[in-house]
């Protein structure tokens, strides 16, 4: 199947999901991870209605981003690098991967203001990036603290589970720890576990290889 079959494919999943638990599908924003991903391909999504996507190298975003509509909303999924980040903050609408001080103090001398999410290691995985839970009000009220940048929520990359019912006491903690800083938004779930994420509590869905199918590295 092609782009435009696969959204459909998935869109029809996201609404099924949260009318599970009684949720609002139009409260769910999908995010096509288009990282590695062609032009051609993303025009293909853009068409069939798509508007929000996911970048994680800045570098590759800057000419998907020229030539892009302007209408695109364009997310930051990837690790952050201090050199980089008053860039990212720049030229993108939402990032989901605040995790440093550092990253904080690059953001506030960007001209620009964005939407952002605190990237939380839910599963407290030594090779993995990501805020310990445990440092999370400390790290929040520190984010506050920023002119430009406005936090909305708290982001997660789950640990990578047999099951995919295994990643539900995750996202519920993640949204447990959202609703304790008095927050709305969730971004959390990818391809392969996206449904138990909304049925959780996740605002915004993070799919890659079931719209685009595998990466073009």
């Amino acid at each position: 199947m092609g782009v435009a079959e696969n959204l459909v494919q998935i869109q029809t999943r996201i609404r099924s999901s949260a009318e599970s638990v009684r949720r609002d599908p139009e409260s769910i924003t999908l995010v096509a991870v288009s990282k590695f991903q062609s032009i051609d391909l993303l025009w293909e999504a853009y068409e069939a209605g798509q508007r929000h996507f996911g970048e994680s190298r800045l570098q590759e975003a800057l000419p998907k981003i020229e030539a892009m509509p302007k209408d695109v909303t364009w997310h930051f999924i990837g690790g952050l690098q201090t050199n980089k980040v008053r860039k990212i903050v720049e030229v993108f609408d939402c990032v989901h991967t605040f995790c440093k001080v550092a990253h904080l103090t690059e953001a506030e001398k960007a001209n620009g203001e964005v939407t952002a999410f605190i990237e939380v290691n839910i599963a407290n995985e030594p090779q993995k990036s990501g805020l310990p839970p445990e440092m999370l009000d400390e790290f929040a009220q520190n984010l506050l603290k920023l002119h430009n940048v406005h936090f909305h929520g708290l982001m997660t990359i789950g640990p990578v589970v047999d099951e995919v019912e295994q990643m539900r006491p995750y996202f519920r903690e993640l949204h447990r720890l959202n609703e304790k800083l008095g927050l709305t938004e969730l971004s959390m779930g990818m391809s392969g576990d996206f449904e138990v994420a909304i049925q959780e509590g996740a605002s915004h869905v993070r799919v890659g290889s079931a719209i685009f199918g595998s990466r073009n590295i």
